[in-house]
Parts: structure tokens; sequence; C-alpha cells
């Protein structure tokens, strides 16, 4: 395995780490809790679990360089989605994600730069799998913290 194959591996290893907590922290929320807002400014539990859920595949679209239309569309399926089946949808995109970066070659890994809608510059391909890890990693420990405020038992057990 090549230096870059091994980085590919390892950030992959952390997504589904992710996204395997994800469910389990999501399987332990009860439907009276969906509509939880900790402030008025921020997203529901139910609206943070179909962002937290949408990351691989959103993102995928956005570097890819997709029109802000058609994420739009995606992100509003992930709202139509029941929210049972959230985390099968997250490993869904996960798995269109990897599909996408290992066909990547690796100088197009490390070097090939995307722009998304709303930046006027590119990203490089291992830089935006970087991105997506620590986008996924944030929502989620916003669910988590979402999850103890309303006094779910879980711990850092749950995120290992």
């Amino acid at each position: 395995m090549t230096a870059v194959q091994e980085l590919q591996h390892m950030l992959f290893e952390e997504l589904e780490l992710i996204v395997r907590t994800t469910a389990n922290l999501l399987a332990k929320v009860k439907p009276d809790d969906l509509e939880f807002r900790p402030q008025p400014n921020m997203r529901t539990l139910r609206e943070l679990a179909e962002h937290l859920a949408a990351v691989p595949a959103v993102d995928l679209l956005i570097l890819q360089e997709h029109p802000a239309g058609e994420v739009r569309t995606l992100e509003g399926r992930f709202a139509e989605t029941a929210f049972a089946m959230l985390g099968a949808s997250m490993a869904d995109g996960l798995g269109a994600l990897r599909q996408y970066m290992s066909s990547l070659t690796e100088d197009d890994f490390l070097h090939r730069k995307t722009a998304p809608f709303y930046m006027d510059h590119g990203t490089a391909q291992a830089k935006w799998l970087i991105e997506i890890v620590t986008h996924a990693q944030h929502h989620r420990a916003q669910l988590f913290t979402y999850l103890k405020m309303q006094g779910y038992e879980v711990s850092m057990s749950d995120l290992y």
C-alpha cells in the first residue's frame, strides 16, 4: 500500500467510525425529543441529525462542483428521510464518497483542485476528504451534546 493509499485508508476508517457511532447515537433518540432546540438560533435535534447524515453525500456533490440547486435537492431528500433510516443513508453517502476518492489517481487525489459553488478558489481532493472528516466530527459532537442536554445516558465510549 502506498503512503497515499494508507492516508486514504486511515481517513476512511475515521469516517466509518463516525458513521457507526452516529447511527448508534441516533438509535437512542426518542421521538418526543426530535424538536429539541438548545437555542433559538440553533438547529433542532432532527435538523442536526439530517444535516449530519447528509455530510458525506452532500459534501461529495459540493467537491464535485455540482450547482447549488442539486446540493439543496439532495439536502431536501435527507429532510424527507425517516429518522430511523438516517444512519443507513449516511453509510450510503460514505460508500459513494469512498468510491469517488478511490477512483482518483494519487496525483489527482493530492493535486486536483475543485471549487464549490460558494467559493472562487479550489481545494485539493485530499484536503476535501480531511474537511469531510472534520465536518462530520463537528456535527457528531453537537449531536452528543444535544443528547447530554436532554439527559440521555451517553458517554465518551459512545464515540469509539
